[in-house]
């Protein structure tokens, strides 16, 4: 294999929405950096079962003034 090619292999902290963090290793960013997540296991409709949604810079927003006059029933 060749030599210097791998990306650095370090422990980063994880933190969760709901502010629980747990220690992993990763490639991602720098050793001791925390990654923030927007959207985990506890809050994901896919393992709650719960459908949110997340309004993104208004874009149902954008898309409902867009669509209103489409005049569909």
């Amino acid at each position: 294999m060749k030599k210097d090619i791998h990306p650095d292999y370090h422990e980063i902290t994880v933190q969760m929405t709901d502010g629980t963090t747990f220690v992993t290793r990763s490639t991602w960013g720098s050793e001791g950096d925390t990654l923030r997540l927007d959207i985990d296991p506890k809050t994901h409709p896919a393992w709650t079962g719960q459908h949110r949604l997340v309004d993104t810079a208004g874009q149902v927003a954008k898309f409902n003034k867009r669509f209103a006059n489409l005049g569909l029933k």
